[in-house]
């Protein structure tokens, strides 16, 4: 009995002095775009409150959707999807309502972000960073003016010479605006002809690549690249013959938000990194470093002026003249999905 008594003490004695141990070993699950989130914030967070951020990536918002969808909300504690993506999976029961007392930070949001068409007062979603996609040239392989639009692609001088997103909604929304229609179209004759008109572009594609299309142009291996605007910023940063085009025929505009899985873990730990998002500091730096708008009002302030003035960052509103935002597809996501995976099957 004595003996049992002291294994007992010895028990009880490594499971009490591994208490602080455990209590320290704060953790947030982050599933995030690639390079999307500055390796130096996230030291600083985790130094600032001792929690520890876990970084997984994806490349699509579908990528992203069929994950979450997959694991019933579980597995992630902070998710970064689009705005259509936002109603989608809210509406699908996968988001958790946002604890708005337990973010001080949300007073500095401008209000243009606030109340948003995809998610009324904010119940699902935080806006993290926004901006446009659109067309980068390098003008030393392309003449300058040569590519003004999305039609251009189509010219068999670019044959070879061309990289696309490996994204559906930037593909279809492309082409959409080229025979005329909104990005958002729902008519099942315009997504076929939207089918139809970005499969007799594929051929010339030499490059897919939503990871880090910068890389292809900075190295020269493709001349014109459809992305976003924060990869355009960074490649002309290194290279300024390299120019980011707003398309004649109207860019798509985005907005990518801070979520929480339904069945997070680590619920509060992910309301404290996204207070921490929220601070006009951070959200500072972040803008500066990936080249993309924050709606962080009191951030604005913070910035320098090259960053803010920055026309590919911040594009004047002639810029955004026939730009749309991208919003559920509702019923037609079906339709949209199987053309997709014909596209990209060939068939």
């Amino acid at each position: 009995m004595k003996k049992h008594l002291v294994a007992l003490v010895a028990v009880v004695a490594v499971l009490v002095g591994s208490l602080p141990v455990m209590a320290a070993e704060k953790t947030l699950n982050l599933y995030i775009w690639s390079e999307y989130m500055p390796d130096e914030v996230l030291a600083d967070f985790t130094k600032e409150t001792g929690i520890k951020v876990k970084i997984s990536t994806y490349d699509s918002n579908e990528t992203l959707y069929a994950k979450i969808k997959m694991l019933g909300g579980k597995g992630y504690d902070l998710i970064v999807p689009s705005a259509e993506y936002v109603s989608r999976m809210a509406g699908e029961g996968l988001l958790a309502t946002i604890d708005k007392n337990r973010l001080p930070n949300l007073a500095n949001l401008d209000e243009n972000f606030r109340n948003l068409p995809y998610d009324p007062d904010g119940a699902h979603s935080v806006p993290y960073m926004w901006g446009t996609t659109g067309i980068a040239v390098n003008t030393a392989m392309v003449p300058a003016g040569q590519v003004t639009g999305y039609a251009d692609l189509w010219n068999p001088a670019l044959a070879g010479k061309l990289l696309l997103p490996d994204d559906m909604r930037t593909t279809f929304g492309m082409a959409l605006k080229v025979l005329g229609y909104s990005t958002n179209d729902t008519d099942p004759a315009h997504i076929e002809q939207a089918f139809l008109r970005a499969k007799s572009l594929y051929p010339a594609v030499k490059v897919f690549d939503s990871d880090s299309p910068k890389q292809a142009l900075l190295n020269g291996e493709v001349a014109v690249a459809v992305l976003w605007n924060g990869e355009a910023y960074v490649t002309n940063a290194e290279n300024d013959a390299i120019v980011y085009v707003y398309p004649k025929e109207g860019a798509n505009r985005w907005v990518d938000n801070l979520c929480i899985p339904k069945n997070a873990a680590n619920v509060e730990n992910a309301h404290a990194f996204i207070n921490y998002l929220l601070d006009p500091k951070v959200a500072a730096r972040i803008s500066q470093e990936m080249g993309y708008a924050t709606p962080n009002k009191a951030a604005m302030a913070l910035l320098p002026a090259e960053v803010r003035d920055n026309q590919i960052i911040y594009p004047p509103a002639d810029k955004l003249k026939g730009s749309e935002f991208e919003t559920d597809l509702g019923q037609a996501q079906r339709l949209y999905d199987q053309y997709w995976t014909k596209l990209k099957t060939g068939r």
